[in-house]
């Protein structure tokens, strides 16, 4: 089909639940797409942190494609060899005790919500409160929704789930306020990727761990965006010197096949027992190949420290950018391959005017371009990149 006819297909046959770019996507390599008239575009978007090995990544295409001619999915009634290792990859690597793989972020979030009620439970019956931070973004579910905290993702799905309170982010004081033995869990994310990537303070996670550690909470760190490397290292909480008691991941996990996890200590996880918790696919061989071979990669690649380097790279380039157009810039934040340029208006008329130069990024908050690129990039895909931006900022400027 040509584009048109794709467009109009999807328009007539899909809900109409996203705000599509008018763009037909057919094909990637490394850290380029191409659509589907044949134009080129660096990809600084990764499937939203999601294609961290870039596109058709020789390994995991072989890998997918050799599990694929085994077995694709069983279930979960039986053992596979590709979910035992990763399990003892994820285990390993978090320092945690157990963990239980899903399909999707929301679905590793929603499975963590149930551990915690479960664990909050067995200490006390009203040990339910979860208190999550506003500007956060946990999933689309009823549950994660509740615990999004973002009025406008919860609209028109009321009555919400109850037992869910929440506070402004990077406020030890608010949080303080409000955490009692009646909470059975705190949920954050290390960095608030929707929100607008957003980091804390350097203390303010240790304070946290401090009061869960108080008042019988867990601490469950949703990672499903900066998990699998995207901060330069596997776990983002690994900068903040703790440990949580749940850590969720998703997105970069298998490199684009559909896949979640969410990691616990072997003392909550020990709130759960036959039946407390399943998945028909979650865990499938074909995902858990794709994930062993990204963390395979990760590792062999030194994709860690590239994370660290690169990061550093961008955020310096794109200050030189923020120097150059201080009108339009006011901040650039991040850590790793998650990096932002907070605007002083909104950002999507710019995201669309580098899409048409051939580059490809997002802009979430409303006024934050967000990066979040493959693992993989280099200084020249930076330098591009950067270059388009500053191209589309000397526009709008005039």
């Amino acid at each position: 089909m040509d584009k048109q006819t794709v467009i109009d297909v999807d328009n007539a046959c899909y809900m109409p639940v996203f705000a599509r770019y008018p763009l037909v996507l057919s094909h990637g390599e490394g850290p380029y797409v191409y659509d589907n008239e044949g134009r080129k575009y660096i990809d600084f978007l990764a499937g939203i942190a999601v294609n961290v090995l870039g596109h058709a990544h020789p390994k995991l295409v072989a890998a997918v494609a050799e599990q694929a001619g085994k077995l694709i999915h069983c279930s979960n009634l039986y053992y596979t060899e590709a979910q035992a290792t990763l399990a003892r990859t994820l285990v390993t690597a978090s320092g945690l005790g157990k963990v239980f793989i899903g399909n999707s972020g929301a679905e590793a979030n929603e499975g963590a919500i149930k551990l915690a009620r479960k664990y909050g439970k067995a200490i006390q019956a009203d040990k339910v409160q979860i208190i999550t931070a506003e500007q956060s973004f946990h999933g689309r579910t009823l549950a994660t929704l509740t615990a999004t905290a973002q009025p406008k993702y919860q609209q028109g799905y009321e009555p919400l789930p109850g037992g869910f309170t929440h506070v402004p982010f990077n406020d030890i004081t608010a949080l303080e306020a409000l955490i009692s033995d009646k909470t059975c869990a705190v949920m954050l994310e290390p960095i608030q990727g929707e929100g607008g990537v957003n980091l804390p303070d350097p203390d303010y996670f240790n304070k946290v761990r401090a009061l869960c550690d108080k008042y019988g909470a867990l601490l469950i760190l949703d990672e499903i965006q900066t998990g699998v490397g995207r901060t330069g290292r596997m776990f983002a909480y690994e900068h903040l010197g703790i440990t949580p008691d749940i850590v969720t991941l998703a997105k970069g996990l298998a490199g684009g096949v559909p896949i979640g996890a969410f990691i616990a200590t072997d003392k909550a996880a020990a709130a759960f027992g036959p039946g407390d918790h399943g998945s028909t696919f979650g865990g499938n061989p074909l995902a858990c190949a794709a994930a062993n071979a990204v963390l395979d990669t990760i590792q062999a690649e030194q994709l860690l420290a590239n994370a660290r380097e690169m990061g550093g790279y961008l955020m310096a380039r794109l200050n030189q950018l923020r120097e150059k157009y201080p009108a339009l810039i006011s901040e650039v934040r991040g850590q790793g391959l998650i990096v932002a340029a907070k605007l002083t208006q909104p950002g999507r008329d710019i995201v669309n005017s580098c899409m048409h130069q051939g580059a490809i990024i997002n802009c979430t908050a409303g006024d934050v371009l967000r990066f979040v690129p493959p693992l993989i990039i280099n200084k020249g895909h930076v330098d591009e990149l950067t270059a388009i931006l500053d191209k589309t900022l000397a526009a709008v400027q005039l």
